[in-house]
């Protein structure tokens, strides 16, 4: 294994290591989460097999995310006709001053999900739909999005779909996420994690490496384990020498993740002056107040009608 100068060990959680197999042609990341996934999956509480699918799209939003080294927002959607008929995540790319950021929604209906019985598979819970992934750069290019139909196999295989499809480059991703229940804790902690291998494009023109490599690697990475992908006292390093320890790993720095939302209650404000005065008087509660809360962190912004007519004369 080559690591660079000056490396920094990954820490426990919150981090992307990207890494390269450069004799292979192939490069890869490795992602773990847990307190930017707890936080996301606590601002509302599902049952645990939904909760899965949610925090596995926190791990593939940020492999691709980091992956295209992306300035702006990568969402990673689906929509079904299943009991968990949307669930979305948010990756905005490391600016500013801070690090990459995260954030999920899902819907379920719970009535539904109930008939499913106890620990209903990938394919009752979400039924048919879609995998759309769409790329918003911050500054220049154009909004891209590409649209493949979903997997019965799960999150991982959907995109590995896509990308067989929409890039053309021979990728392989597994995912996971489970629940920690720690004494004292009134919520489980929730943990994701995630690694991908994708072919770089002089393998893909047979500079590098070969399919009997490819094959052996994406057999390693098939056969990691939940919990290794996921134990917080597991260092990547370990992780990934256990995997590739046969060839040559070269190891770049990782990059930090965190939980970040930016709804913003002035623009809520904004929004609702175009809403006609009875409108905006049947949304609001007995006391005048128009509160909205937001799925994706659970934050209850306040609507006071003084905030809408300011916002109307400044207009």
């Amino acid at each position: 294994m080559t690591i660079q100068p000056k490396y920094i060990p990954a820490p426990a959680a919150d981090f992307v290591l990207p890494f390269d197999l450069p004799e292979l042609g192939v490069r890869g990341r490795l992602v773990r989460l847990d307190k930017t996934s707890t936080r996301a999956l606590n601002a509302r509480v599902l049952p645990e097999p939904a909760a899965r699918v949610l925090a596995e799209k926190l791990a593939l939003s940020t492999l691709l995310g980091s992956a295209l080294k992306l300035d702006g927002r990568l969402t990673v959607q689906t929509k079904s006709d299943g009991p968990l008929d949307l669930a979305t995540v948010d990756y905005r790319g490391a600016g500013s001053g801070r690090p990459i950021g995260l954030r999920g929604f899902a819907r379920l209906d719970e009535a539904r999900f109930v008939l499913l019985g106890d620990n209903p598979g990938f394919p009752l819970l979400v039924g048919e739909g879609a995998l759309a992934i769409t790329i918003e750069p911050k500054v220049g290019g154009e909004t891209y999005q590409g649209i493949v139909q979903l997997s019965e196999d799960g999150v991982a295989a959907s995109a590995e779909i896509y990308f067989q499809q929409s890039e053309q480059l021979a990728t392989a991703i597994r995912l996971a996420g489970a629940p920690v229940y720690e004494a004292g804790m009134s919520e489980a902690q929730w943990r994701a994690g995630g690694m991908m291998l994708q072919a770089t494009p002089e393998r893909q023109s047979s500079i590098h490496g070969s399919d009997d490599d490819w094959d052996r690697l994406t057999l390693f990475l098939k056969s990691l384990e939940d919990f290794e992908l996921l134990d917080t006292a597991l260092p990547a390093e370990d992780l990934l020498w256990r995997l590739f320890h046969e060839d040559e790993v070269r190891l770049h720095r990782a990059e930090r993740i965190e939980f970040r939302c930016d709804c913003d209650g002035a623009r809520i404000a904004s929004v609702l002056k175009s809403y006609t005065p009875q409108d905006r008087e049947s949304l609001a509660d007995p006391d005048g107040i128009i509160r909205a809360r937001c799925e994706f962190c659970a934050t209850v912004h306040e609507i006071a009608p003084g905030d809408i007519e300011t916002d109307q004369a400044d207009a």
